[in-house]
């Protein structure tokens, strides 16, 4: 008798796993059993070569390290003609806040490093020449706030969020970790994170991936298995395997 018990709603994944993977090995198939079963879902943060058990452990870990995201503070200096509701992209002067649309001047990127080198109002200075630090952003909330309804006197302050790796504005915390997870978290299987050497493997991933791949372990599923005859072709291939 074995201690195993797979749901009908497992079993269903299994086959349709084993339907498109006709030649999966005992241990890639047991593999993608531990994943469904304990919905673990995998995912590699490329620049940090790591690998982590699931979004929200990446996040924790990489917001722990403030790897994901700043807050910050912009000025913002009015000119209708900079920004519309066309405009998907703008480049930002941090000192004056002066802003360049992406469709309201033929070369934005050139524009803002003239600016920024010439900012009365910028006195940060690298290797004796003015900086030429400037924010990028192409959240349309952010975009949004370049064309109030009416037009203050004087340039105001705005608390936003920037990407640690990209360094693009965002309106909020929330638009910053969503294009994080979009841009820089990569899905991974346990069969592909089993059979690679490239990465750091998390240790709570690696944990769980030590107790759970045992001999004992992989036995009791196919013990649990062989008492369904649609798994008996698969099952015959490993033993003989």
């Amino acid at each position: 008798m074995t201690s195993t018990m797979i749901s009908e709603k497992l079993k269903k994944s299994l086959k349709e796993y084993l339907s498109e993977n006709p030649f999966a090995e005992l241990v890639q198939t047991y593999l993608f059993f531990i994943e469904k079963k304990y919905n673990i879902q995998a995912v590699l943060f490329p620049p940090g070569k790591k690998i982590y058990e699931s979004e929200e452990k990446a996040l924790k870990s990489l917001e722990a390290d403030n790897k994901v995201w700043h807050e910050t503070e912009i000025k913002i200096s009015f000119s209708p003609s900079a920004v519309n509701e066309n405009t998907k992209k703008i480049y930002i002067c941090p000192f004056s806040g002066k802003v360049f649309g992406d469709n309201t001047h033929p070369n934005p990127q050139d524009a803002i490093y003239d600016h920024v080198a010439k900012c009365p109002e910028n006195n940060e200075r690298v290797g004796g020449l003015k900086s030429k630090r400037f924010f990028v952003s192409e959240d349309p909330e952010v975009i949004k706030s370049y064309i109030p309804k009416v037009k203050p006197k004087e340039a105001i302050k705005k608390v936003v969020y920037s990407s640690v790796l990209s360094g693009k504005l965002f309106n909020t915390k929330e638009a910053v970790i969503a294009d994080f997870k979009k841009n820089y978290l990569k899905p991974m299987t346990l069969f592909e994170v089993q059979n690679q050497n490239r990465f750091e493997i998390g240790d709570d991933l690696l944990a769980f991936i030590q107790k759970e791949l045992t001999e004992e372990k992989v036995t009791e599923m196919v013990e649990a298995l062989s008492e369904d005859k649609d798994f008996k072709e698969a099952i015959d291939r490993w033993i003989e395997e």
